[in-house]
């Protein structure tokens, strides 16, 4: 197989990326209870926000974005570690870096937080990504802490 494009020039061959683990989280299913309470405030918010302002405008508004700032617990969320990259595939965006950003990781009962601060840092939760644990905690830690070693010692090579 050629690699040379016809002009001369070197073409680096993509090498496709490897799946680690993945897993979906649908936390509306694991909470049963909890999603009976969060539904029947969305629409208690929505009559009140009906009666108060004596529109229905004003009330659809509120339950429509009351639904959509608890997107994450209503839909599922898929997470996919790859050998280069994390993702996480949402009903409205999808999130890919690559681990080469990440240099620590701190799991907690719900989920872990990938920060891309050495040591703890307040700018963690807003530049770090959070994946959510589906009964599968130990494999998740244990997957993260094989590819961050990786990924610093290939760092200390360059």
């Amino acid at each position: 197989m050629n690699a040379e494009p016809s002009n001369g020039q070197k073409k680096d061959i993509e090498v496709p990326e490897k799946e680690l683990l993945s897993w979906t989280t649908h936390p509306i299913r694991k909470r049963p209870l909890v999603s009976i309470l969060v539904v029947t405030l969305i629409m208690a918010a929505g009559m009140a926000a009906y009666y108060t302002m004596d529109s229905k405008a004003f009330g659809v508004l509120a339950m429509v974005v009351l639904f959509a700032s608890l997107a994450k617990f209503f839909m599922p969320t898929r997470f996919i570690l790859t050998d280069k990259t994390v993702t996480i595939k949402s009903t409205t965006q999808k999130i890919t870096k690559p681990w080469s950003m990440f240099r620590s990781f701190y799991p907690d009962r719900n989920g872990v937080l990938l920060s891309p601060f050495p040591e703890p840092s307040r700018l963690e939760n807003f530049r770090g990504m959070y994946l959510i644990f589906a009964d599968n905690r130990d494999q998740v830690v244990a997957t993260l802490s094989t590819i961050l070693k990786a990924e610093e010692k290939e760092t200390e090579s360059e």
